[in-house]
């Protein structure tokens, strides 16, 4: 989240934290860019208005890159032309302040399933000696085969989908088994064992790195 507001990112983060969601954020507009530039995230919530350099040119630069992480402009800047202006700049959508928090946060989860959806489209995931075909529903590393049960396929799967960023413990119980996080279970851990063991095993490096206090994480080469 981009946004000089304090109280408005408190706000903000605070429920989308009570949500099951990580949030990072930047004050000023040289810091977002940054944030935005080298790290992997779901979503960007982006206000126009900012110190040293503006929404609008810290999105259009993001385009310009190639990012395509999707952007949900937060502005009090509602009028017409500054909706037009800031969708075809490249913004996914457009709130306006004053706004109700039930609705922000049906419209970033909205972004996110839709980009979510849009990679679950390729057939083939990939990365170094890596491949999972989910066509075929095969999964190899170096050509040699792994034979993975229903649900560490699903967790490779999850991870390879969200390749470069960490998969926490929450967002794995949520998409994986669809129930809610319980602090004290490990049925997470103890799969991703598993899962880490077959994947590794006669090979010299790990696929699968554990981010201490906070999940596991494929990265991209």
């Amino acid at each position: 989240m981009i946004e000089d507001d304090t109280s408005t990112v408190n706000y903000i983060k605070k429920g989308l934290s009570e949500s099951g969601h990580t949030v990072d954020t930047a004050s000023d507009g040289k810091d977002g860019i940054f944030y935005a530039s080298t790290e992997t995230y779901d979503a960007i919530i982006l206000d126009r208005m900012l110190p040293y350099i503006d929404g609008m040119t810290i999105l259009q630069t993001l385009r310009l890159e190639g990012n395509k992480t999707p952007v949900l402009i937060l502005s009090a800047l509602g009028a017409v032309q500054d909706k037009v202006r800031g969708l075809r700049a490249g913004c996914d959508d457009y709130l306006v302040k004053p706004f109700s928090f039930e609705e922000l946060i049906a419209r970033v989860e909205a972004l996110v399933r839709r980009a979510n959806d849009k990679a679950s489209e390729e057939t083939i995931l990939k990365e170094r000696d890596l491949e999972m075909d989910l066509l075929g529903r095969k999964v190899s590393r170096g050509g040699k085969n792994i034979e993975l049960k229903p649900r560490e396929y699903k967790i490779l799967e999850y991870l390879l989908a969200h390749k470069g960023q960490v998969v926490t413990r929450t967002m794995m119980l949520e998409h994986i088994w669809d129930y809610n996080f319980d602090p004290m279970t490990n049925v997470i851990d103890v799969h991703v064992g598993r899962l880490r063991r077959k994947m590794d095993e006669g090979f010299d490096s790990s696929i699968i790195e554990t981010v201490k206090g906070a999940g596991y994480i494929i990265r991209a080469e």
